[in-house]
């Protein structure tokens, strides 16, 4: 059971060792200038496979739930699905429900962990199966496998890593379920990471320059980070902290920009209707200001 790009490797990895009776996924949703229905990620993997896929609006209907019960599954996996799974879909499989998460629960349950662990300018993170119950992300653990975060990672390069580890962990879990010991989390060290609203994109440069360029490398590529730069939406992909001073904003050198303590540079960009570029490439042609608003 799961939807995007983050689930794919993990999907393929079960399928190469167990027989998968259904795939769920959300239902293909209108995309792209033609704004044409186009299937999720998991939909057209699982096709590929030849695995019978499903993809209801909603689980709590009496009917889906009844068709869920009667694939009489060992155990279903979910990871990054999107929708909420009522108990009588939790309870069906006869192992239940194992939920692959890209954080160290109980650190950054919720929707967006993989972008709060690097706003947030964590050490590391790392991947969870748990035991789904009704609470959010607040299953028992199976197992966990934690990972540094590299000083200059993006969201992207964090996501795929987290997703490869989860597929050699539920692996893992799959073949060694029935001597697995579930561990309850801990009460303390709890942190929820909400969903990221677009609110947050935009550069504040009075803030320090280790926070401008987590929020750089945390939304990127989505929904990236960004500042105005003549009246044009640039957003700003990747980025280091590097020694400098200067006014908030002020342009030191090529993409080299102030901030309230030190500065940032930025070393991966993107124009409005271009395709992200190079820093030394965009700049040809592109004049900055001498101080970004």
């Amino acid at each position: 059971m799961g939807t995007p790009e983050f689930s794919v490797p993990i999907l393929q990895a079960i399928a190469a060792q167990h027989e998968i009776v259904a795939v769920y996924s959300q239902p293909p949703r209108p995309a792209g200038r033609g704004k044409a229905d186009r299937k999720s990620a998991v939909q057209a993997a699982a096709e590929t496979l030849g695995i019978l896929v499903r993809y209801p609006v909603s689980l709590r209907s009496e009917e889906v739930q009844h068709e869920f019960e009667l694939l009489r599954s060992d155990v279903a996996v979910v990871v990054a699905y999107g929708l909420i799974l009522p108990p009588a879909i939790l309870s069906a499989p006869k192992a239940g429900c194992l939920n692959i998460h890209a954080s160290l629960l109980p650190r950054w349950r919720g929707a967006a962990p993989i972008h709060r662990a690097i706003m947030a300018g964590d050490a590391e993170t790392g991947v969870c199966v748990m035991q789904m119950e009704a609470g959010l992300d607040t299953g028992p653990v199976l197992l966990r496998h934690s990972t540094p975060i590299a000083p200059e990672e993006t969201t992207a390069e964090l996501h795929d890593r987290l997703s490869t580890m989860g597929a050699a962990l539920i692996v893992d879990a799959l073949a060694r379920l029935p001597t697995l010991t579930p561990l309850a989390q801990p009460e303390q060290g709890v942190t929820y990471a909400t969903k990221i609203d677009k609110s947050e994109a935009r550069i504040n440069w009075t803030r320090p320059a280790t926070e401008v360029d987590r929020q750089i490398r945390g939304l990127s590529p989505f929904p990236g980070a960004w500042v105005d730069i003549g009246g044009e939406r640039v957003k700003l992909l990747r980025s280091r902290v590097v020694s400098g001073q200067g006014a908030p904003g002020q342009v030191l050198e090529g993409f080299t920009i102030a901030c309230g303590s030190g500065a940032v540079e930025v070393t991966e960009a993107q124009r409005e209707g271009k395709r992200p570029a190079p820093v030394a490439d965009m700049l040809r042609g592109f004049n900055l200001p001498p101080v970004l608003s």
